[in-house]
């Protein structure tokens, strides 16, 4: 499978000078088009408060169409709508806005996360999942990754055979109630797409130090915090292991993004 790595929504919070990016994965499967997470989307430049809320104001999305999913598959030369499935690491306004421009496709997320967008518990989830996001009544897919096997050492992943072999959902929460990973295998090796399982590169093993600000709002958002530093610890772990087939990237640090598009690790 060919992978594309995108910028689906720059963003410059107070406090991290390199900026953040969406870092998106298009897959070209031999049966269509597959997104992991979708970015920030046309219906959020039009209408930023519903659909992302009060944090914009800290995180200052630029929100800018050209690098929407759907005006970068276009330059990219393919149909939109061969894009028939978006698998999300979690229900995040700035994972899922994209999605909105692909009504069609449908939406893969685990079932804790799904029941956690759709019935939020705690204060946090209240704020972060925003009902805008799904006006477009997207076909919502719930899978159980602790009931499938593992994967490098994590404990519950389940490959989403249906989209495509070589695609799969790993269980990862902590940031939020149902966060995922996916993880793409691109031939010459498997891309990890750890979502928001942590931020910068420095939180798992390279020398540069995550700035405090990026740190502080980690914190601020997690589900649960405990789970959050056990995944950094793995992610650490495999990183340090440094196997020649494997890329780890995450949703945010624009390094890794740079690093990803060079095919190298920074």
């Amino acid at each position: 499978m060919r992978v594309h790595h995108l910028n689906c929504g720059t963003m410059r919070p107070w406090g991290a000078p390199e900026g953040l990016v969406c870092h998106v994965l298009l897959v070209e499967t031999a049966t269509g088009l597959v997104l992991v997470d979708s970015g920030l989307g046309l219906k959020d430049r039009a209408a930023p408060g519903a659909r992302f809320g009060p944090a914009r104001h800290f995180v200052r999305p630029a929100f800018d169409a050209a690098e929407t999913a759907v005006r970068q598959i276009e330059g990219l030369g393919h149909d939109p709508r061969d894009v028939r499935d978006i698998v999300l690491t979690h229900f995040d306004a700035d994972h899922v806005g994209g999605a909105a421009d692909f009504p069609w496709a449908r939406v893969h997320l685990t079932g804790d996360e799904a029941t956690a967008a759709l019935h939020p518990a705690t204060r946090t989830e209240k704020a972060r999942y925003r009902p805008a996001q799904r006006d477009h009544r997207p076909t919502l897919i719930s899978h159980t990754p602790r009931n499938g096997e593992s994967w490098r050492g994590f404990p519950a992943a389940t490959e989403l055979a249906a989209l495509s072999p070589g695609i799969v959902l790993i269980g990862l929460p902590g940031h939020t109630r149902g966060h995922a990973a996916v993880a793409v295998d691109s031939g010459d090796r498997w891309i990890l797409h750890a979502g928001d399982a942590f931020y910068h590169r420095g939180q798992i093993g390279d020398t540069a130090p995550p700035p405090r600000a990026l740190l502080a709002m980690e914190r601020a958002v997690a589900h649960d915090w405990r789970r959050v530093r056990a995944n950094h610890e793995r992610l650490t772990e495999l990183r340090r292991a440094e196997e020649p087939d494997l890329l780890i990237v995450n949703a945010h640090d624009p390094g890794l993004l740079a690093a990803a598009r060079a095919g190298t690790w920074v």
